[in-house]
């Protein structure tokens, strides 16, 4: 091997300058090459794995078992007393970006709508929107952060849904790991970790700006929720549920991270 090492080394101190660059140029092109090559298998037979089944269809299961990983990395290091900057009124956008309309479609009656919350024992309650402004109001000043790329500064107006589930003895159906939001037509939802929703800053929000919603941004209300990608805050809230497994995600059903932590 030493000879053979040697013999090599000897053969190259005779080559040109040119038949060196050429060499060197042949290993680049033949490593890049092998690069791609394995890149392209690598691709197939991801994309040949199977969807992972169940509520969080979508994704290969590869993908997925990723994303499961991460959850748990940042879920189990979540801090609830921490909070996201806020800023002052002054550096919010006079009108925030719209981040989606599904679920908020023109059928709507806005006269006829409450918040219905399924409780442990099965039973409903029906809150108006009168009923939530009469507790403490909240406001929200921070960089709403979406999926697509971008984030703007934006000012919103609502209850702690930790203030709400004091106030309407929902503590046991809060002890829950989870809990399930659904539109009044049922097309969009999210599901979103406990200790995420009794966050500090989350909230039942019915203002942006010091104004009434508009139906664009969720009225009659929608959550923001601060520590969560924009997906996770959604608009027109119509139903409420509580589980300890995870409820069904409109995005993650089609591929997306289900905690969308920040």
């Amino acid at each position: 091997m030493k000879k053979f090492l040697k013999n090599l080394v000897t053969k190259n101190k005779h080559l040109s300058e040119d038949e060196k660059i050429s060499k060197r140029s042949f290993i680049s092109f033949s490593v890049f090459f092998a690069l791609q090559a394995a890149g392209v298998v690598g691709f197939f037979k991801l994309k040949n794995q199977p969807l992972d089944g169940g509520l969080l269809g979508g994704i290969q299961e590869p993908l997925r078992d990723g994303l499961e990983t991460n959850e748990k990395i940042f879920g189990g290091s979540f801090n609830p007393g921490k909070l996201a900057k806020e800023y002052s009124k002054e550096e919010a956008v006079k009108e925030a970006r719209i981040n989606g309309n599904v679920g908020t479609g023109e059928d709507f009656e806005a006269a006829e709508w409450k918040l219905n919350i399924v409780k442990n024992s099965s039973e409903y309650l029906e809150i108006s929107l009168d009923e939530i402004k009469k507790l403490p109001k909240t406001e929200v000043i921070y960089n709403f952060k979406c999926i697509e790329g971008w984030s703007q500064v934006s000012y919103w107006g609502g209850v702690r849904f930790a203030d709400f589930i004091k106030h309407f003895g929902l503590q046991p159906e809060a002890a829950m790991k989870y809990v399930g939001m659904m539109t009044p037509d049922e097309e969009y939802y999210v599901g979103i970790d406990m200790p995420s929703a009794l966050h500090p800053q989350t909230i039942l929000c019915y203002e942006h700006n010091n104004k009434s919603l508009t139906p664009d941004h969720g009225y009659p209300l929608r959550l923001i929720i601060p520590v969560k990608y924009g997906i996770k805050s959604i608009k027109r809230i119509g139903s409420m549920y509580f589980d300890n497994e995870k409820p069904s995600d409109y995005w993650a059903e089609r591929g997306y991270d289900y905690y969308s932590g920040l």
